[in-house]
């Protein structure tokens, strides 16, 4: 099946088997699927040394082994108990003689079992254009304000309200910021973040509006995609704000492992020396080394996370200026719960009655 009826009909298959190796399958795979190696890492390895020191042929007779034993094991443990009517999606990296050998056997036994035609490669191809295209029909509604105003727990609600939330940050799994980053989470390859994009954004309706927070090109170290940072730098906004005493009191909340872990603090503070200078940072040190982390925050806020951000919006976001501004009046989830009702109850108002749910 060609790539580009795949991603429409990728719900259709029983089950999407990868037959790459487990390391391929980290880097990404298609959403659901289940990992049954042809060739494990060390196999592939093996076989790919052969290759080289040896010639082709001597290599294919080993692969070919390996590959009957792995495929015999993977019948025993995944396929002795499916019915007949069981009808999987099988890919590797591009050639097709993982998955192809994989299919044969399956065939054999009498399953209607369906290759993506040019692999894992050919499905990226498409996906990516697919992207650009998804977002060129959706509604894009941005949550813009400063650093701490609850911007993610505003999305949060508005998903929990069911709205339509396209939270990047989850995706990425870092906050986008250089202290961003969330102890025990690596972030995903960018090749396995724009899937969870694509994945993501499949799954919404473009007669609804989609909610997502006003990020930059990076998240991290992985890049949003271009398509979709231009769509989002075009659509309109919502100015989100909270106190200084409340978004000092969010971020000490939501960043309390840095709070339990105050050396750790102090180290990624180094990265801020090269714009706000080492004597400056040295005194947020000083100060957190004294417990008096509320006054830290506040300066960060101030010295440099608000004059970066308002610079940023009002550079990239033609509808920054024009923003409806909104606040929770408190940092609470049952404060931006009644936001996020009143927020959807505006947009409701405002859709055709003939796509109003």
């Amino acid at each position: 099946m060609p790539a580009a009826e795949v991603l429409a009909q990728l719900d259709t298959f029983d089950t999407v088997i990868d037959a790459r190796s487990e390391a391929e399958f980290a880097l990404d795979h298609l959403p659901g699927a289940v990992n049954w190696p042809t060739l494990n890492d060390e196999e592939r390895q093996t076989i790919g040394t052969m290759y080289v020191q040896v010639n082709a042929f001597e290599a294919k007779k080993r692969g070919a082994a390996i590959a009957a034993r792995n495929i015999a094991q993977h019948i025993e443990q995944h396929v002795v108990d499916k019915h007949r009517e069981w009808r999987p999606l099988a890919y590797c990296w591009r050639g097709g003689k993982r998955s192809g050998a994989l299919s044969i056997v399956l065939d054999q036994i009498g399953f209607r079992v369906t290759l993506v035609e040019g692999g894992y490669k050919a499905f990226r191809a498409a996906m990516l254009l697919d992207i650009a295209r998804r977002v060129s029909q959706l509604d894009f509604q941005v949550i813009c304000g400063t650093t701490g105003s609850g911007k993610t727990r505003l999305l949060q609600v508005l998903a929990e309200e069911g709205a339509q939330v396209l939270d990047l940050e989850a995706l990425a799994q870092h906050r986008s910021s250089v202290l961003g980053a969330i102890p025990g989470q690596p972030q995903p390859t960018q090749k396995r973040f724009d899937t969870l994009i694509w994945d993501t954004l499949r799954r919404f309706d473009p007669q609804r509006p989609v909610f997502v927070e006003s990020e930059s090109k990076k998240v991290g170290n992985v890049t949003v995609p271009m398509s979709l940072v231009e769509r989002m730098r075009g659509s309109p906004c919502w100015d989100l704000s909270l106190s200084m005493e409340e978004r000092v009191a969010l971020l000490l909340e939501e960043y309390d492992f840095f709070v339990q872990d105050s050396v750790r603090f102090c180290n990624r503070l180094d990265v801020l020396a090269e714009f706000r200078g080492e004597a400056v940072v040295q005194g947020w040190k000083d100060q957190v080394a004294k417990g008096n982390w509320s006054p830290v925050v506040q300066d960060l806020l101030v010295q440099h996370y608000d004059p970066v951000y308002l610079q940023s919006m009002q550079r990239n976001f033609s509808q920054y200026t024009k923003a409806q501004s909104i606040t929770p009046g408190d940092r609470s989830l049952a404060s931006m719960g009644r936001l996020a009702r009143h927020m959807l109850q505006g947009l409701e108002r405002q859709l055709p009655a003939d796509i109003k749910t």
